[in-house]
């Protein structure tokens, strides 16, 4: 499993519950460093953002697990049900600890909408798991509801968050970001991504190619 093309090599831990399964992409040149990205409720471990983020950190030595939340690995398409999220929270807890064991250095936790979400939650419940988040999209509420925030565990985040959010984003503008990313006591960033919606940009025909390099100049600024 150790050598990889762009599209990262199947990677697959069937000896913990839930199993860890997805795409594992090691660079030429390994540095120290580990990044989990993971998806959203509509999405999978395949998903252009992704992939695309997934090769740009591998290009400058990071090892990227892309993995399936178990919702996903049980249902091959469909939302995560209401009863999803801790076994979701446990299986990206797995897919860190797999990872751990392939690099020396810090592991970082990734994901998009739900999947940041999840990630943001289990980071607040155990900040030992991850060494820094890194939240696309954060769903900071469902669109049309700005009173209904999911901002509960914001305030017990101990490690460093990098947002990355689009401008025309309908889970949260950039200003009703701005207010809860001050719930964290921690270190964080705000990516602001102009012009891009919840998929900042990485579907349909106009696609923000540059993205992938942006975020990985701020990630770099934020976790030195």
């Amino acid at each position: 499993m150790m050598a990889t093309g762009s599209s990262g090599t199947p990677f697959t831990d069937a000896a913990v519950d839930p199993p860890v399964r997805g795409f594992l992409h090691t660079p030429a040149t390994p540095a120290k460093d580990g990044l989990v990205l993971t998806h959203g409720a509509g999405g999978n471990a395949k998903s252009a953002l992704l992939v695309a983020l997934a090769g740009a950190f591998s290009q400058v030595g990071f090892t990227v697990l892309r993995c399936d939340l178990p919702f996903r690995q049980a249902r091959s398409f469909g939302p995560p049900r209401p009863g999803d999220a801790s076994r979701d929270r446990q299986g990206l807890k797995n897919t860190v600890a797999a990872l751990r064991k392939l690099v020396p250095g810090r592991v970082f936790l990734g994901g998009q909408s739900y999947g940041g979400r999840q990630a943001s939650m289990l980071c607040a419940e155990e900040a030992e798991v991850a060494d820094g988040l890194l939240l696309l999209s954060y769903p900071l509420h469902a669109p049309g509801k700005p009173d209904q925030l999911r901002t509960q565990h914001l305030p017990q985040l101990q490690v460093p968050v990098l947002f990355v959010h689009g401008t025309r984003d309908p889970f949260g503008s950039i200003e009703e970001m701005q207010a809860a990313i001050k719930l964290v006591p921690a270190k964080t960033s705000l990516l602001r991504v102009e012009g891009a919606g919840h998929d900042l940009g990485l579907k349909g025909k106009k696609k923000l190619e540059s993205l992938p390099e942006t975020v990985l100049s701020e990630f770099r600024k934020v976790f030195t």
